[in-house]
Formats: C-alpha cells, sequence, structure tokens
C-alpha cells in the first residue's frame, strides 16, 4: 500500500487542510502483507473521523492499511474539525467540503473511481453521524455507508438529551436553532427518504452496548426500520474506545458490497 498525507488548499473552506490516502499497491514478497491492486480506477471507502479527533487518527489507533492491503480499494480520510460535517451556522462549509469538493478533488489527485457502485463511507461517533448524512443526501453517489458508535440523533445532543462532549453554545454554532426537520437531522431524512424512489445505499450501523450513545442509535434504528433501506445492524458489549472501533472496522470491511477485482 502507498501511504499519503496530502495538504491541499480547500475554496469551499477558504483555507489550506489536509487528507490521509491509502493507495493499492500490488507487491509480490512483501512480507507479512498481501497487497493487491486492480486494474483501472480505484473503489474508494471515505473514513471519517470523530469529534476529537483528525485525519490521521484512523491511522494511529487501528492497522487500517493493513486490513484493506488486500482488498484492492483507496480510504480517503479527510479533516473536518469539529464541524460534524456540516455547513456551519458560524463556521465553515464543511457539507459542501465533504460531499462536494473532497470527491472531486481527491479524483483529481489520485485514480479513483467516480461511480456510485465503486464508492463508500464510513466514520466513528460524529464520523458515523457524517458517513449516513453523505447515505441519506447523496444515495446517488454512495453504494453502501457504515455508522460505528455513531451520533446519530443530534436533536436528542440539542435538547440536552443525552451525556454530550459538546456545549450548546457549540451545537448553535455548528447547525444553527432549527435543527429538527432540516437536512442536517438524520431521523427527518430518513422520514423524507420514504417520499422518494431511486436508490438506496446498503447501511450498516453498530454501536456497543454501554456505549452513552447507544440509546439514540436504538432510536435511527426504529426509525430506519420504517423506510426501504436496508440496514445491517450488530451490537456487543462495548464502550465508546478505540478497542471496540478497531474490532469493528474490520467488519465493515468484510459486509462491504465491493466490486469483484479485475
Amino acid at each position: 500500500m502507498a501511504l499519503i498525507k496530502c495538504d491541499f488548499y480547500s475554496d469551499a473552506l477558504g483555507l489550506s487542510t489536509s487528507m490521509h490516502v491509502i493507495l493499492p499497491q500490488q507487491t509480490h514478497n512483501q512480507i507479512g502483507m498481501e497487497n493487491v491492486k486492480g486494474s483501472g480506477l480505484h473503489p474508494t471507502l471515505y473514513l471519517l473521523h470523530g469529534l476529537s479527533d483528525d485525519d490521521s487518527i484512523w491511522l494511529r489507533r487501528t492497522s487500517i492499511e493493513r486490513y484493506v492491503a488486500s482488498l484492492g480499494i483507496a480510504v480517503v480520510m479527510p479533516q473536518v474539525y469539529r464541524s460534524f460535517y456540516t455547513d456551519m451556522a458560524e463556521g465553515g462549509r464543511y457539507w459542501t467540503f465533504i460531499s462536494e469538493e473532497l470527491p472531486a478533488l481527491a479524483r483529481s489527485f489520485f485514480p479513483l473511481s467516480p461511480k456510485r457502485e465503486d464508492n463508500f463511507a464510513a466514520g466513528l461517533s460524529m464520523g458515523g453521524y457524517g458517513a449516513f448524512k453523505l447515505a441519506l443526501r447523496k444515495p446517488d453517489q454512495y453504494a453502501a455507508a457504515a455508522s460505528l458508535s455513531g451520533a446519530l440523533d443530534m436533536a436528542a445532543h440539542m435538547n440536552n438529551e443525552v451525556p454530550s462532549a459538546l456545549q450548546q453554545t457549540e451545537l448553535l454554532r455548528i447547525f444553527g436553532p432549527n435543527f429538527v426537520g432540516s437536512e442536517n437531522d438524520l431521523i427527518h431524512l430518513l422520514q423524507e427518504s420514504k417520499q422518494h424512489s431511486g436508490p438506496k445505499p446498503l447501511l450498516y450501523q453498530c454501536c456497543g452496548t454501554e456505549d452513552f450513545l447507544y440509546e439514540e442509535n436504538q432510536t435511527f434504528r426504529k426509525a430506519c426500520a420504517e423506510t426501504d433501506f436496508k440496514l445491517t445492524y450488530e451490537e456487543e458489549p462495548g464502550e465508546h474506545e478505540w478497542g471496540y472501533w478497531d474490532m469493528k472496522i474490520q467488519d465493515v470491511l468484510k459486509w462491504l458490497p465491493l466490486p469483484e477485482r479485475v
């Protein structure tokens, strides 16, 4: 595999930012690694970080590079700070960045496939929210999305119904005062999806039963059951921590509907 730290300028954000990218590399004698590279443009997983992390965190806390080596896929890990992948009420246009600018820039820098069936999103906590928002708002661009311990019912956080690392002032700076029923409200997006035909990405959701976000994951799961989305749901004992996510990202990679390598 090739690992690249890419520093670049974002017009959407008006600042310089970064992403880490894993690219497939065919090797034949690398000890301890089975590296595979298909022909043509690479299928791509956009792997999103959580609230207190950055674009390096999946590399530092898991063995993601080793896990994807035999799959022949690229992994794009962007930096979005504490934005919740949202065009902030007071701050940067991070939804525009993650949903429009980043894929276009990444494909201009690297040989990544633009085909829907080759594109996937996944993330933990805040990143799980971001991955599902990509799936629900851009269903024509992503074949599948996965949330690991996702913050999936942000209305509960806005209303102080769950423990949160976010203060209400910060949430208001991110989402503004009119969150419920907006395009940032995943539960609302699920309800809206029932009014629309067209492709629906496969969804994967997991959460540890001791996680402080467990109840809101149940809220999302129940709301999703009332739609046409095909949801794979898994739970087991676990907290909001990297041992759990390192284990579950391997399950996500096994679950992804990856195209056959040519």
